[in-house]
């Protein structure tokens, strides 16, 4: 079959029912990745609206809104394994929900490798560094400091 360079060359797929190999995928490469990532994406998204205003309905709605939210309100919550639990999985998802779609973005617009690979670095110590010291922080708390204020420290702490 011969062709001009102005006709399109059609593909037909086997008799078979197989993909024309033109159309085949081919092993290996970030097609896993990217597709997990994808799916990541959806399902944190999806969590985070969730964790996120049940957050702030707790935080705005429940009790004295928003002016009782100071040093005892946090003490007291985060007294509770349940909101350590709550608030950690929340700074986990959005940090990696987060860094996952700066990735994709610096993917998209950054034209050298050298430049990706320096974006991407800065991103993910970054993302690191946030997610420990952000974990840190809400598991070394103490809602109970020594020598602070009788008006700051929470109820449940001795005297």
């Amino acid at each position: 079959m011969s062709t001009s360079t102005n006709e399109a060359v059609s593909v037909e797929a086997p008799r078979s029912g197989r993909i024309a190999r033109k159309y085949a995928r081919t092993a290996g490469g970030k097609g896993n990745f990217e597709m997990i990532a994808w799916l990541f994406m959806r399902i944190s998204g999806a969590l985070l609206i969730v964790l996120i205003f049940t957050h702030l309905f707790v935080n705005l709605m429940v009790g004295d809104g928003v002016k009782a939210i100071d040093f005892g309100f946090v003490a007291g919550k985060w007294a509770s394994p349940l909101w350590q639990v709550w608030d950690l999985v929340m700074l986990w998802l959005a940090m990696l929900h987060g860094t996952n779609g700066v990735r994709v973005i610096i993917n998209d617009y950054a034209d050298k490798n050298s430049t990706r690979m320096a974006l991407k670095t800065i991103l993910y110590v970054a993302s690191v560094v946030i997610i420990v010291l952000g974990t840190l922080v809400i598991f070394t708390f103490d809602p109970c400091p020594a020598g602070a204020p009788a008006d700051l420290i929470a109820d449940f702490c001795k005297a």
